[in-house]
């Protein structure tokens, strides 16, 4: 059973282990108006912290499918200038940003795909040179969940919607480490450095690609760039914050080089993607780029995503997951990206992350581009790990080093 304790474990953990806020600084909240009493419960132990100031910014998914219903395109690719001041205000006054997810998954499913894109391409060039303050870790930043009915029915269709509920809240709960007789701050301590020993030893390798076979079909090379850093457990700001990004985690991530992936990947989960669930779909890839590729199911809106722009077709990350994760052992498909993909190895399209390069943070965009990485507006994951995934990590020399076996780390 889900308690008021535990939903308070979960925002005193967001606020001092998820962006951990500073004395005296901003903290921006986005949620939606069903988490209502688990805002002000985040609020509340953030002033506690020390925040100096806390805003939110509530959202309502059937608002937003309204907008999108009776809008014009036009219309919806009109970003006013205040929205872009109000941001470059907060990342002027050092803000941090939590962001809480509850909306159903596929609640956009019946929205035109078009004007949806449309909004979308907008409103990130509007907001492009705003977009390093979190892709550079200039600021913290943390994204998490709580329970829906809406998101519960559709992770478990089969059961009673309060049955539903219950289920879905306690594998949420338990997959970030809360529980009511547990201390999750030292759980995410312990946690943390386990992925920072995996992200070192891939760091010292230096390998210069990575192979990846599974049994669904997936045969791919993914090239790294060089000077390379793999990063796990949390990140650090340029002040010298460390900060978690996504509670949970499961991962450690480096940059692949932009024209280095070549072979074929197939997805092993769904992919909810601007509120469409993408299934059963396969990408090919020649010099980095998707060359071809099919679904099952919203092959439409895969196919925005590509063409969302130049560098949305070419890989920005390379993670890897262990198949014996908490979430994948949960055997819950959350069609929500930020648990799945912590339950399997993934890739994800658009945008690399400058941190995974050394030296990266303090780069220009075209010195970034220089060192071979991916430049665009969009940075969406996929999964595509499996229980019999293999990978080897390939040095320079031609040596061949086993770094998964049977889904999970040889060492």
């Amino acid at each position: 059973m889900i308690t008021e304790k535990m939903y308070e474990k979960m925002a005193e953990l967001a606020v001092r282990k998820g962006v951990n806020v500073q004395l005296g600084q901003p903290l921006v909240v986005s949620g939606s108006i069903r988490d209502a009493a688990f805002v002000k419960l985040v609020v509340r132990k953030a002033y506690e912290a020390g925040a100096g100031s806390v805003v939110v910014k509530w959202d309502d998914q059937e608002l937003t499918k309204m907008h999108y219903t009776y809008q014009t395109k036009e219309s919806l690719a009109e970003v006013p200038d205040w929205m872009y001041d109000r941001e470059k205000y907060e990342q002027e006054k050092g803000a941090a940003y939590l962001r809480i997810l509850s909306d159903k998954p596929g609640g956009l499913k019946d929205v035109d795909p078009e004007k949806m894109n449309a909004a979308q391409q907008a409103y990130y060039t509007k907001m492009a040179d705003l977009m390093s303050y979190r892709m550079n870790n200039i600021g913290q930043w943390c994204i998490l969940g709580v329970p829906s009915q809406e998101w519960a029915e559709v992770v478990f269709p089969e059961l009673d919607p309060a049955e539903a509920y219950e289920k879905l809240g306690k594998a949420i709960f338990d997959v970030t480490r809360v529980r009511e007789d547990n201390d999750p701050v030292q759980e995410w301590e312990e946690h943390n450095q386990e992925l920072i020993r995996h992200a070192e030893q891939m760091t010292e390798y230096q390998f210069d690609c990575l192979h990846f076979t599974s049994g669904l079909g997936t045969d791919v090379t993914v090239e790294l760039v060089k000077d390379h850093v793999w990063v796990g457990g949390g990140c650090t700001t340029s002040k010298g914050v460390f900060f978690i990004p996504n509670m949970p985690t499961e991962e450690v991530f480096c940059m692949p080089l932009k024209t280095g992936v070549n072979g074929i990947v197939y997805a092993s989960k769904p992919l909810n993607y601007m509120g469409k669930v993408i299934e059963d779909f396969w990408f090919k890839f020649e010099n980095g780029k998707v060359v071809d590729f099919d679904a099952k199911k919203e092959k439409e809106a895969l196919q925005k995503l590509l063409e969302f722009d130049e560098g949305s077709s070419y890989l920005g990350e390379v993670a890897l997951v262990p198949y014996d994760s908490p979430i994948s052992q949960s055997g819950v498909l959350f069609f929500n990206t930020l648990y799945d993909e912590n339950a399997a190895c993934h890739l994800a399209l658009g945008r690399a992350y400058p941190e995974n390069l050394k030296g990266g943070t303090e780069m220009s965009p075209e010195e970034l581009a220089e060192h071979g990485s991916n430049q665009s507006m969009e940075h969406e994951d996929f999964m595509f790990g499996t229980a019999d995934m293999s990978i080897d990590g390939i040095q320079k020399d031609g040596t061949v080093v086993p770094v998964f076996r049977n889904g999970n780390f040889v060492f």
